[in-house]
């Protein structure tokens, strides 16, 4: 069937792709439509045809999904956060065990029985202690904070985000009316003009403490004593007020410049029994109680019985890190951000750990570092960004040749794909764990436990 721009078909959706859209087929050509739950029989118009695939939007639902829901989200189907408030949690998770298994098994070439299922959230809504809104003027020039619109750059107003924290949305309204009041203009990325680019609130799950960090292109801002003022009356826990100065033209939120206007730099929390300081920069994951679980996870794949070197390679302020010392002889946390690394040795110190070591350094060259002086470490963890390991960071792990790989994943595609590279040189996968730290969005986390299978020579020379 030759499907036609403009004109409308009766589908099924049957699947769902990695980010969430649902997919129909029509004479074995895939369809995407957003917004679908499997299950749904709709009209649907097609927006775009190309050799092999076509994309659609809905007309109407004839046969909604068992799965479906109403969304709770105001905003659902308009800003690019969630992708899931329009069907059940249930079927969400499905979804995302099915996307990790189906990424394991196509790309990875493993048996998808290695994973033994996904670990939901206890809670959909407020779960994120971290939360950075674009800032821009609606049609009337009255100042707006929400999220942009999928793939663009188009803010969609949102005063109440059921996935953030109340209190960044409280926050996030007592700076837009100090804006509004005092004539605080917004950053325009068309005209490179305006001061304040984002609100970065981070709060402390366990410590009640709150941050506000202003991404701003200059640090001179009218009436800022006026916003302390109001902000640290209304706000309960606050701590600290930041300026951070970006003058990037990119899409990079934070500048390499924070300063204190009030209070202190860091923030403190606590986390599977440790106390953090966290900078802005700092990478913390973003929901607490999901988190724990995960960690434990990974403790629990890392099997350690107190007489182990571990190497944590992209360890952030030492959250993983401090966890594994308290179960290991000498631990050895790598990360490329000067600021996370700071934070790190002061984590450890803050909690009486005297095992770990710290090092600033992109993970694929301090592995490389280690490998050269000899370290041989009995586990290694990883919990790189989206993009996954470089060749020579896998290059180097497997010159240690640890006999246990733990890899906690935030794309379950990258992980495949580094899968397959360690099990052709001689990593076997064990287990695997899909966790929702991210309910109703397409994001999910995975925490994976490999063992070295190769000659013993090169495992132990």
């Amino acid at each position: 069937m030759e499907l036609i721009k403009n004109k409308i078909y009766r589908v099924q959706i049957i699947d769902y792709t990695a980010d969430g859209t649902g997919v129909a087929k029509l004479d074995g050509r895939a369809i995407f439509v957003p917004r679908t739950a499997v299950g749904d029989q709709c009209d649907i118009r097609i927006t775009k045809v190309t050799k092999n695939v076509a994309f659609g939007r809905i007309e109407q639902i004839i046969v909604p999904s068992k799965y479906r829901i109403e969304p709770a989200c105001e905003h659902a189907g308009q800003c690019g956060g969630c992708c899931f408030q329009h069907i059940s949690y249930e079927e969400e998770l499905r979804a995302k065990e099915k996307k990790v298994r189906d990424a394991l098994t196509r790309i990875g070439g493993l048996d998808g029985a290695v994973l033994r299922g996904i670990v939901g959230a206890p809670s959909t809504v407020h779960y994120r202690n971290k939360a950075q809104y674009p800032v821009g003027l609606d049609r009337e020039g009255s100042v707006v904070t929400g999220f942009y619109r999928q793939r663009s750059h188009d803010i969609v107003p949102n005063e109440a985000c059921l996935i953030q924290s109340q209190t960044a949305d409280c926050i996030a309204r007592l700076v837009r009316e100090w804006m509004q009041q005092n004539g605080v203009q917004p950053y325009d990325e068309t005209k490179n003009t305006g001061l304040v680019r984002h609100i970065y609130v981070r709060t402390g799950e366990s410590s009640g403490e709150c941050q506000l960090t202003l991404v701003v292109t200059n640090k001179k801002l009218p009436a800022l004593d006026a916003l302390v003022q109001t902000l640290r009356e209304q706000i309960s826990g606050l701590t600290g007020v930041l300026l951070n100065v970006n003058k990037r033209t990119d899409n990079v939120i934070l500048g390499d410049r924070t300063m204190a206007v009030w209070g202190e730099v860091l923030l403190e929390d606590r986390l599977c029994g440790n106390s953090f300081l966290l900078s802005p920069q700092a990478f913390y994951q973003v929901n607490h109680a999901q988190t724990e679980r995960l960690y434990a996870c990974a403790l629990e794949y890392a099997k350690l019985t107190g007489q182990e070197t571990v190497i944590d390679l992209y360890c952030g302020a030492g959250t993983i890190t401090l966890a594994l010392a308290k179960q290991a002889r000498r631990v050895i946390g790598v990360e490329i951000v000067p600021q996370a690394i700071e934070n790190a040795t002061e984590n450890a110190s803050r909690n009486g750990i005297s095992n770990a070591e710290f090092i600033c350094a992109d993970a694929g060259q301090a592995a490389a570092m280690l490998a050269e002086r000899g370290e041989k470490p009995e586990v290694l963890t990883v919990d790189p960004p989206r993009k996954g390991l470089d060749q020579n960071a896998i290059d180097a792990i497997v010159c240690m040749a640890p006999p246990r790989v733990v890899y906690i994943s935030c794309d379950p595609a990258t992980l495949a794909r580094d899968l397959k590279e360690f099990t052709a040189q001689g990593y076997q996968v064990e287990q695997a764990t899909a966790f929702d730290l991210f309910p109703r969005t397409h994001h999910v986390e995975a925490v994976i436990m490999m063992t070295y299978c190769g000659s013993d020579k090169k495992n132990r020379s």
